[in-house]
Protein backbone atom coordinates (compact mmCIF):
# COMPACT_ATOMS: atom_id res chain seq x y z
CA UNK A 1 0.00 0.00 0.00
CA UNK A 2 1.33 3.43 -0.95
CA UNK A 3 1.29 5.99 1.82
CA UNK A 4 -0.05 9.48 1.46
CA UNK A 5 3.46 10.95 1.56
CA UNK A 6 4.56 8.71 -1.33
CA UNK A 7 1.63 9.94 -3.38
CA UNK A 8 2.42 13.60 -2.62
CA UNK A 9 6.10 13.16 -3.48
CA UNK A 10 5.18 11.34 -6.71
CA UNK A 11 2.79 14.14 -7.69
CA UNK A 12 5.40 16.86 -7.03
CA UNK A 13 8.03 14.99 -9.05
CA UNK A 14 5.49 14.59 -11.87
CA UNK A 15 4.70 18.32 -11.90
CA UNK A 16 8.32 19.49 -11.79
CA UNK A 17 9.51 16.99 -14.42
CA UNK A 18 6.72 18.03 -16.76
CA UNK A 19 7.81 21.65 -16.40
CA UNK A 20 11.50 20.77 -16.83
CA UNK A 21 10.85 18.79 -20.00
CA UNK A 22 8.73 21.54 -21.55
CA UNK A 23 11.01 24.41 -20.50
CA UNK A 24 14.60 23.10 -20.59
CA UNK A 25 14.65 20.38 -23.26
CA UNK A 26 14.34 20.41 -27.04
CA UNK A 27 13.37 16.96 -28.21
CA UNK A 28 13.46 17.84 -31.90
CA UNK A 29 9.79 17.51 -32.71
CA UNK A 30 9.01 14.71 -30.26
CA UNK A 31 6.55 15.16 -27.43
CA UNK A 32 7.47 13.74 -24.02
CA UNK A 33 4.88 13.34 -21.28
CA UNK A 34 5.24 12.04 -17.75
CA UNK A 35 2.61 9.33 -17.52
CA UNK A 36 3.20 8.12 -13.97
CA UNK A 37 5.68 8.42 -11.13
CA UNK A 38 5.97 5.56 -8.64
CA UNK A 39 7.87 6.23 -5.41
CA UNK A 40 8.86 3.34 -3.14
CA UNK A 41 7.83 3.20 0.53
CA UNK A 42 11.15 4.45 1.92
CA UNK A 43 11.29 7.36 -0.57
CA UNK A 44 14.63 6.12 -1.92
CA UNK A 45 13.67 5.36 -5.52
CA UNK A 46 11.23 6.79 -8.03
CA UNK A 47 10.36 5.24 -11.37
CA UNK A 48 9.17 7.75 -13.95
CA UNK A 49 7.16 6.32 -16.84
CA UNK A 50 7.42 8.43 -19.97
CA UNK A 51 5.28 8.58 -23.07
CA UNK A 52 7.10 9.64 -26.24
CA UNK A 53 5.33 10.58 -29.44
CA UNK A 54 6.18 9.67 -32.19
CA UNK A 55 7.33 6.27 -31.02
CA UNK A 56 10.01 6.09 -33.73
CA UNK A 57 11.91 8.86 -31.91
CA UNK A 58 11.56 7.07 -28.57
CA UNK A 59 15.05 5.53 -28.38
CA UNK A 60 16.80 8.79 -29.34
CA UNK A 61 14.79 10.88 -26.89
CA UNK A 62 15.18 8.28 -24.13
CA UNK A 63 18.96 8.29 -24.66
CA UNK A 64 18.94 12.09 -24.38
CA UNK A 65 17.01 11.91 -21.10
CA UNK A 66 19.27 9.16 -19.73
CA UNK A 67 22.32 11.25 -20.60
CA UNK A 68 20.87 14.19 -18.66
CA UNK A 69 19.66 12.08 -15.73
CA UNK A 70 22.25 13.48 -13.32
CA UNK A 71 21.34 17.08 -14.14
CA UNK A 72 17.64 16.30 -13.87
CA UNK A 73 18.24 14.72 -10.45
CA UNK A 74 20.13 17.82 -9.26
CA UNK A 75 17.45 20.20 -10.50
CA UNK A 76 14.69 18.20 -8.82
CA UNK A 77 16.62 18.10 -5.56
CA UNK A 78 17.03 21.88 -5.69
CA UNK A 79 13.41 22.58 -6.66
CA UNK A 80 11.58 20.15 -4.39
CA UNK A 81 13.49 20.38 -1.08
CA UNK A 82 12.60 16.77 -0.26
CA UNK A 83 14.83 14.83 2.09
CA UNK A 84 15.65 12.16 1.15
CA UNK A 85 15.22 12.89 -2.53
CA UNK A 86 14.34 9.65 -4.34
CA UNK A 87 16.79 8.44 -6.98
CA UNK A 88 15.04 8.92 -10.33
CA UNK A 89 15.02 6.25 -13.03
CA UNK A 90 13.15 6.47 -16.32
CA UNK A 91 11.15 3.96 -18.34
CA UNK A 92 9.45 4.32 -21.70
CA UNK A 93 5.84 3.27 -21.70
CA UNK A 94 4.11 2.77 -24.99
CA UNK A 95 1.28 5.21 -25.50
CA UNK A 96 -1.23 2.46 -26.32
CA UNK A 97 -0.41 0.69 -23.02
CA UNK A 98 -0.92 3.89 -21.04
CA UNK A 99 -4.32 4.55 -22.66
CA UNK A 100 -5.78 1.21 -21.57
Amino acid sequence: MRTYRNLRVAERINQELSLLFSRDFDFGGAMVTVIEVIVDEKLLRAVVKLGIIPEERGPQVFFMIQKSQRDIQKKLTYLLHIRPMPHISFQIERVEEAAT
